[in-house]
């Protein structure tokens, strides 16, 4: 089961390798990872040529992490490869009825290739760089742990990437070096 910590789509996109570890190993697996997070409205067949769509999206996260990590240090960002990546967005605007009497007006992307399909998380990113207050924007403090988040708590206290990954984990290891010391 994919497990989504970042409490953001790009954060989310960086999380795809935990602790050194690659979670996509195919077109597949981008896919169904797409279909998870919400990015995917249906399930459909990766577009483009086989291991296309698995690359493009590596490299856009590696895009994504590498300017969330300088934003984040305070650092002057290459935007080259983000606007490039922005640049392949085809979208157009569809009114829809919501229950009851309301209307919502939502994006729909073109999707014919890989860079289309994956347009919606360069988006998402560039609005994360853009307008985000990177004070809330945090890596867990685990120290093994990548994974990075978005707090969004009322006290902007969070710590951990989940408290049943990390958060359990290092609270019982604080409990027990207590205990000993005690």
């Amino acid at each position: 089961m994919l497990e989504f910590y970042g409490d953001h789509p790009a954060l989310d996109l960086m999380n795809t390798v935990v602790q050194g570890e690659e979670t996509w190993h195919g077109d597949a697996d981008v896919m169904a990872w797409l279909a998870a997070s919400g990015q995917l409205a249906a399930e459909s067949a990766a577009p483009g040529k086989p291991g296309e769509l698995l690359a493009a999206a590596r490299a856009l996260r590696e895009t994504v992490r590498t300017a969330v990590a300088a934003r984040k240090a305070g650092q002057r960002l290459d935007l080259a490869a983000l606007n490039a990546a922005l640049a392949h967005a085809e979208r157009h605007m569809v009114l829809m009825e919501e229950s009851g009497d309301g209307l919502s007006l939502q994006p729909r992307y073109a999707a014919r290739t890989p860079q289309q399909l994956l347009a919606p998380l360069a988006e998402a990113a560039a609005q994360l760089l853009a307008t985000a207050d990177f004070n809330l924007v945090r890596k867990c403090e685990d120290h093994a742990c990548t994974l990075w988040f978005l707090d969004r708590t009322k006290s902007h206290r969070r710590r951990w990437c989940s408290m049943a990954l990390c958060g359990n984990r290092n609270k019982v290891a604080a409990f027990r070096q207590r205990q000993q010391e005690g």
